[in-house]
C-alpha cells in the first residue's frame, strides 16, 4: 500500500496539473490528501487501504465543496463590481 501511495503522489508531481481547471484541481488535491490521511488513520486502525478509500472520498467531496465556495466568492465579487460600475 504504501508503494501505491508513493506512485500516486510521484505521477501528480509528473503529470502536473497545468491542463486542468480550477475545479478538477480542487477535486484532485483534495482526494490525494484525502487518500493519504485516510492511509496514515487506517494504518494506525489496522487496514491502510481501507482508510485510502475512505479518505480519498472524504477527500473528493472536500475539494469539491470547497471549488463551490470559492466560485460563489467569486461570482459575489463580480456580481458586487458590476454594480459599482453601473452606478458611476
Amino acid at each position: 500500500m504504501q508503494r501505491f501511495i508513493l506512485v500516486l503522489g510521484g505521477s501528480i508531481f509528473l503529470f502536473g496539473c497545468s491542463d486542468m481547471s480550477n475545479t478538477q484541481q480542487r477535486a484532485l488535491t483534495g482526494t490525494v490528501g484525502g487518500a493519504g490521511v485516510g492511509a496514515a488513520l487506517g494504518a494506525i486502525g489496522g487496514n491502510a487501504g481501507l482508510g485510502a478509500v475512505a479518505g480519498a472520498g472524504a477527500g473528493l467531496v472536500g475539494g469539491l465543496v470547497y471549488d463551490n465556495v470559492k466560485k460563489n466568492e467569486q461570482a459575489a465579487y463580480q456580481q458586487g463590481y458590476n454594480n459599482g460600475q453601473a452606478s458611476h
